[in-house]
């Protein structure tokens, strides 16, 4: 296996504790805020290369987001490493019981290409917080990102403890033959299949961060212009290239009718009345996902929007009506600068149409009513939820983010993202003397011996009583 040396390499350094001192890894996540800082510019030229990105887009998710993750890690690191002390029953009383936070050893980051230096940099801070080596394996959809990200961030990092691979499918699935020993997937379901299946034949667990149809519910009762506002910036933010993107809107027929022309005035407000001339509107990343999202389009029909332009992998910010449940744009994720508009006729209908499908990665709702949000909360099933906005619950390093059902398994996200990457081992370590207290548990056995076992150990429920 071409890889083989690599990971055994990796594995001999942390198996050497090189990474386990919190001063090494202070040092080395220093060293990513230094890699953010010098090349900033460079990672907002090669996302602007690699799919139009805006510079405001991009440093808001490749930068600023990036640098949130890691001070949030550098300022609690040493609290969330130490041990942490747990009850003890009367038997260990005078023993240490604790849970230690050890890493797992060496991981592999795989990521996609449409936030191509905040998903592998998350991840990567937890991993390194925890003591891991890491193998981090860039999406060879981006070119310009996964070349910085290969030549740039080894630069920055002790080569002794982490690895970039660039690989396309054929190379990753070589790589996935190794045994490691934690993978963190970012993609598809279908290939989180695939790397969930390649990691079952070593035991190896894994996060899965996938995708879905997130729903986007909007009750009659709401202020439609910054309903409009927040949906149409979370639908083309990235044009529409976000796992968290509003992925289809929920809404009466009257809502609908006031929803549309709200929508339209929010598009024009942010790109003009020509889009594709707006410098702060991206562009679909390659040739087969512009032709993916453009046949997309043939589903419902196009009050706003629709026009497209394949040289330039341009498609205008679109909304449908008139989609039905079976058409496909509703049976994958768009991925791409297209809103459909599915009519419901109360909040009910819309929770059943939601709990009908896959688990998604977020649900929204938007009410001027609380309790309509808190229904919509509390009657689904999905990675996360946010009321009245869209993508802003990803912005908090302070909320676990990740799937549930079919798009995805396990959490980030400050100490989310260093507790997915440690192993929490435990531990109880015993006085050597007072070994007349362990002759109850000893046989010969008797009734005498069980009471007073259970006497010692037994875990009582609360505010029980026993009557004698």
């Amino acid at each position: 296996n071409p890889y083989a040396g690599l990971v055994r390499r990796l594995r001999a350094t942390w198996f050497s504790g090189k990474t386990r001192p919190m001063e090494y890894r202070v040092a080395q996540l220093e060293a990513l805020g230094r890699f953010l800082d010098e090349k900033k510019q460079d990672i907002l030229e090669a996302t602007a290369a690699d799919m139009g990105r805006p510079p405001f887009e991009a440093e808001f998710t490749e930068i600023l987001l990036c640098k949130n993750e890691l001070h949030e890690t550098l300022n609690n690191l040493s609290r969330w490493m130490k041990d942490k002390h747990v009850d003890k029953n009367l038997v260990t009383q005078l023993d240490s019981a604790f849970i230690r936070k050890d890493p797992y050893g060496v991981v592999l980051i795989i990521a996609p290409w449409n936030y191509p230096i905040y998903i592998i940099l998350v991840p990567l801070i937890g991993a390194i917080a925890a003591g891991n080596c890491v193998i981090v394996k860039p999406s060879e959809m981006t070119k310009n990102s996964e070349r910085l990200v290969a030549e740039a961030l080894p630069s920055y990092l002790d080569n002794d403890c982490f690895a970039v691979v660039t690989a396309g499918v054929q190379e990753t699935t070589r790589l996935l033959e190794n045994k490691f020993d934690y993978i963190f997937f970012t993609g598809s379901p279908s290939v989180g299949r695939i790397v969930m299946a390649a990691a079952a034949k070593h035991l190896t667990p894994v996060t899965l961060e996938l995708g879905g149809k997130n729903p986007c519910y909007v009750s009659d009762t709401c202020d439609v212009q910054n309903v409009a506002r927040r949906v149409a910036w979370g639908r083309f933010f990235n044009a529409g290239q976000t796992c968290i993107a509003p992925d289809y809107v929920l809404c009466s027929v009257e809502m609908r009718e006031k929803l549309l022309p709200a929508l339209h005035k929010a598009i024009t407000d942010f790109y003009g009345p020509k889009p594709q001339e707006s410098p702060d509107f991206g562009r679909m990343v390659g040739d087969k996902h512009f032709q993916r999202v453009q046949t997309l389009l043939r589903s419902g029909r196009a009050v706003i929007g629709g026009q497209t332009d394949e040289k330039d992998r341009y498609i205008a910010p679109t909304v449908l009506v008139d989609v039905q449940p079976s058409d496909p744009i509703m049976q994958e994720e768009i991925f791409g600068p297209v809103l459909p508009i599915v009519t419901v006729a109360n909040v009910d209908e819309a929770i059943d149409f939601i709990n009908s499908r896959e688990r998604p990665l977020v649900v929204y709702a938007f009410s001027s009513d609380d309790k309509v949000v808190k229904q919509v909360l509390e009657r689904t099933s999905s990675g996360g939820f946010c009321g009245n906005d869209t993508l802003m619950h990803l912005t908090l390093t302070s909320l676990p983010f990740g799937g549930i059902g079919n798009s995805g398994m396990g959490m980030q996200h400050g100490k989310f993202t260093f507790d997915t990457f440690t192993h929490h081992r435990g531990c109880l370590h015993r006085n050597m003397g007072l070994e007349a207290l362990n002759a109850l548990r000893y046989p010969p056995y008797s009734q005498q011996k069980l009471g007073l076992v259970r006497a010692a150990s037994e875990v009582k429920r609360k505010g029980s009583c026993i009557l004698l």
